[in-house]
């Protein structure tokens, strides 16, 4: 005996929603937070991502401010926005300030970076300094002719 049409089609309905909901809720148990993705970088990627996170957010910046130029124009996309088409080798104004941008934010990754490392310095240089006069001490209170 052959079901009913209705029946049918209650059944593949419900069969398509328990496939659709299975689906969305293994994406959204089974993919990792961002922050989960950082963690499980080695530490040397980690530490490149963090130095770099301040110049993606600077050209995420510039890419915007182009995107509000290009959308109040009324010319196309194609003939209004400032970034050049990768096909095109004519040197503009703009692929001298791009290059001077990637310029001044190494240097000022590289300024950061230094002065980490000069903090580091003088963290290191004050713990020898007081693990050193904390020997010379040791030594002084310890030693075989103040006995007398």
């Amino acid at each position: 005996m052959e079901r009913p049409l209705w029946v049918r089609w209650l059944r593949v309905w419900a069969v398509g929603g328990a496939i659709i909901a299975g689906g969305a809720l293994l994406f959204k148990y089974t993919t990792p937070t961002d922050e989960q993705l950082i963690q499980s970088l080695s530490p040397e990627l980690r530490l490149q991502y963090e130095r770099e996170r301040n110049l993606r957010q600077a050209e995420q910046q510039e890419l915007m401010k182009i995107v509000k130029e290009t959308s109040q124009s009324d010319k196309p996309i194609w003939d209004t926005g400032a970034i050049e088409s990768p096909w095109e080798r004519k040197t503009s104004p703009q692929s001298k300030n791009r290059a001077q941008f990637e310029k001044l934010k190494a240097e000022q990754v590289q300024r950061q970076e230094l002065e980490k490392i000069r903090e580091e310095l003088a963290e290191i240089r004050q713990q020898t300094a007081s693990e050193t006069g904390r020997i010379v001490d040791e030594r002084n209170q310890k030693s075989w002719w103040k006995i007398w």
